[in-house]
């Protein structure tokens, strides 16, 4: 069966950075769509000018690797609900997805990662996305992405190396961390018993 693995989490959460480990290394998958890497390589000292472009690519790379049933995987901040069809296209056609959600405890902690990587020669963020991406990302997280992936894992990327907060499928879930899992979900849930 094949594998489509989805590395999200706001900008700043260390995505990218634990995706050049992850994926060779850990789970053997070699294809990694990053429509961020697309940009770099068709504009580089620009790399937003060509976002649109890059996205559309992105698409059209996920739609291939699809037709081939290779494991792949997508980078994504979840900020909104275009992989819900991918994750349907991928299920159509025997697919396993696994959800991999970097979280950081804050969105100040995303947002001087973002400004680092730009002290470096790496894109900017305004703070303004930052923030908003962090909390619509949890929010699309646990409503929209979890009930529809075959496997999920929370992570805290605060500090390296990251640690497994919680993890489960459509049938269960693991929590390692009942207060910090209690925290993030208070993100979204402010009004959640616990």
């Amino acid at each position: 069966m094949p594998n489509l693995y989805i590395i999200s989490g706001c900008n700043g959460s260390g995505k990218t950075t634990a995706s050049y480990t992850l994926l060779p290394d850990i789970l053997d998958c070699r294809q990694f769509v990053n429509s961020d890497e697309f940009a770099k390589s068709l504009s580089p000292f620009d790399p937003s000018a060509a976002s649109i472009t890059a996205s559309k690519y992105m698409l059209m790379r996920i739609h291939y690797l699809l037709g081939r049933y290779e494991d792949f995987s997508v980078e994504t901040t979840l900020a909104t609900r275009t992989l819900l069809n991918i994750i349907a296209e991928a299920h159509e056609v025997g697919y396993e997805v696994t959800l991999l959600y970097f979280w950081v405890s804050s969105p100040e902690v995303a947002i001087q990662r973002v400004r680092e990587r730009v002290a470096s020669g790496g894109h900017n963020i305004p703070d303004n996305v930052v923030r908003r991406r962090y909390v619509m990302g949890l929010d699309y997280l646990f409503n929209s992405y979890i009930p529809v992936c075959d496997r999920w894992i929370l992570a805290d990327n605060t500090k390296t190396p990251f640690t497994v907060v919680a993890e489960g499928t459509k049938q269960y879930t693991h929590i390692n961390d009942n207060e910090k899992y209690r925290l993030i979900r208070s993100i979204v849930f402010p009004d959640e018993q616990h």
